[in-house]
């Protein structure tokens, strides 16, 4: 599912608005574009500002996924990676529409995701979460904007891409047995956790918290599911994943951790383990055993990178049927990297319209025009 995610997170770009500002009886002359247009999809506009904060953010990922990496190589994935700008944000509005023809609601996610991330964030309230928001500089419902159209766009790509995928089981083992030698491994242990954070709790507080851990661990042990809790309860920033921590091999967890789960089977669970930041429990969702894997351990993970590698045609595929649906228009010097031939009309710049004095002697202000 990564080029999933990866897509839909680019989808994250905030909207802005055209204005213009005139003034008095010279308004023709003195109009000055606050905004220019760089793209427009049907009715929707994306702004040089969409445009440039979407260019700050894909910097800031780059630097984030590789921070060892030398600055001939960030640049180098920079400028590889900036080539689809324009194209990721006519992605976006061409999908968030898609969800509005298809009368999808996200707002009962939006609220739980909004949950999510004040918890991550060790936050007291949704309020304290919009105070953070906006201590950072961003609007709160600008915010909630990005996150609605994140989660309209992973639902469209879930339902009109991924859900329409077939992978059979013929399929599945000819791909094991093609790549053989990626499923010979080490010993390892695929972990999900429930994490309660102690940061700066007093003794008798860290004392409930304790209990509280122990009461998960029992809703587990009597047959509630480990992730739907972890989803629900956990703090830690893997609770919206349902506590999904990934595989490990020896050596590369905290030796208190790694005595524990790599003497447990799988499905099995940890007692609360208290860290400098909290309690953990952890969750054995699979072990493997040093060797070749056989096909029956590692079917769902075969199946998810068969998933990966269809995923991205499949989904330009879709986004060009897209196209050929729907009205594009880009500004000359800006490129769309997957736009159809013969399909798209440039964005024309327009003198303004000379002022007509009305019956009163006023003159009507000059207003934004765009030629198709």
């Amino acid at each position: 599912m990564k080029n999933t995610r990866l897509i839909a997170g680019k989808f994250a770009i905030l909207a802005a608005g055209i204005a213009l500002i005139a003034g008095g009886a010279s308004a023709q002359k003195n109009a000055v574009t606050v905004e220019q247009i760089v793209a427009r999809v049907n009715n929707q506009i994306i702004t040089l500002s969409d445009f440039q904060k979407a260019d700050v953010q894909l910097q800031q990922e780059i630097k984030q996924q590789c921070q060892a990496c030398p600055a001939a190589k960030i640049q180098a994935d920079y400028a590889e990676q900036s080539k689809n700008l324009l194209r990721d944000l006519i992605d976006q509005q061409l999908l968030v529409e898609r969800a509005k023809d298809m009368n999808i609601s996200v707002e009962t996610d939006l609220v739980k995701r909004l949950d999510d991330i004040r918890k991550q964030n060790n936050l007291d309230s949704i309020e304290a979460l919009q105070k953070a928001v906006e201590g950072s500089g961003l609007a709160w419902e600008d915010y909630k904007t990005q996150l609605r159209n994140s989660l309209l766009t992973q639902e469209v790509i879930r339902r009109e891409v991924g859900g329409k995928m077939d992978i059979g089981s013929e399929e599945v083992k000819k791909y094991y047995e093609d790549h053989k030698q990626d499923f010979n491994r080490p010993e390892q242990v695929d972990l999900a956790e429930i994490f309660l954070s102690t940061d700066n709790k007093t003794p008798d507080e860290i004392a409930a918290i304790k209990k509280k851990a122990d009461d998960y661990r029992t809703r587990v042990m009597n047959g509630e599911d480990f992730a739907a809790l972890a989803k629900r309860y956990s703090e830690g920033q893997t609770a919206a994943n349902g506590g999904d921590l990934g595989t490990f091999e020896r050596g590369q967890l905290a030796p208190q951790i790694e005595e524990s789960v790599f003497g447990l089977a799988k499905g099995q669970m940890t007692d609360p383990i208290q860290t400098k930041t909290g309690f953990e429990i952890l969750k054995v969702v699979d072990h493997y055993q040093a060797g070749l894997q056989p096909l029956d351990k590692v079917e769902n993970e075969v199946t998810n990178r068969i998933y990966q590698e269809k995923m991205q045609p499949a989904l330009r595929d879709y986004l060009a049927q897209l196209r050929e649906e729907n009205y594009v228009m880009v500004k000359p010097g800006y490129t769309d990297s997957a736009a159809i031939a013969g399909n798209q009309t440039p964005i024309q710049e327009v003198a303004p319209t000379p002022d007509t004095p009305d019956k009163k002697g006023k003159k009507k202000l000059p207003l934004p025009k765009v030629n198709s």
